[in-house]
């Protein structure tokens, strides 16, 4: 699945439109997707950032365009996201799967939360997957190349355990 009909929906609503004219400043900064491989609910968001409010506007894409305004949870700004996103949603599954292959991981993946983000200047998917054995699996992927960027294959256990 493309992200661009999503963008193409919250775009034509008329919802969005009074927001951007409210907001001619606000700029696209994260796409937050969960997709749901064993249950197939799954979850579509795209973020805009207010400069001048200091805060991020999150547009809920799934059944009726809701918008909901949140804090930062840090200080750091976001990056603007522009031009088109190459990889499809669809397609990162592949990716984590082929990676998780080269790294002898064998269970099966359960969930992806993927978030599409300006990092240095690059559309980078931040991929956090959930596996069968409870694992978390931890993706960056090049939007522009699709290349892995990080692996990390965490026991979810040890993050408790940490936690503690």
């Amino acid at each position: 699945m493309k992200i661009q009909p999503y963008l193409d929906k919250l775009n034509s609503s008329n919802k969005f439109k009074e927001f951007i004219s409210k907001n001619p400043d606000a700029y696209f900064s994260a796409g937050f997707f969960m997709i749901d491989l064993a249950e197939g609910n799954n979850l579509h968001q795209i973020d805009y950032y207010l400069p001048k409010e200091k805060k991020i506007v999150t547009f809920m894409l799934d059944k009726d365009i809701e918008m909901k305004k949140d804090d930062l949870q840090n200080d750091s700004v976001p990056k603007g996201i522009e031009g088109n996103i190459e990889i499809d949603l669809d397609v990162l599954k592949g990716i984590v799967e082929d990676e998780m292959k080269n790294h002898t991981v064998t269970t099966k993946l359960i969930k992806i939360i993927a978030v599409i983000q300006n990092i240095e200047g690059k559309k980078v998917w931040n991929l956090n997957c959930l596996t069968s054995d409870m694992g978390i699996i931890k993706v960056h992927v090049d939007d522009s190349d699709h290349s892995v960027l990080k692996f990390e294959n965490v026991n979810l256990f040890d993050a408790v355990k940490k936690l503690k």
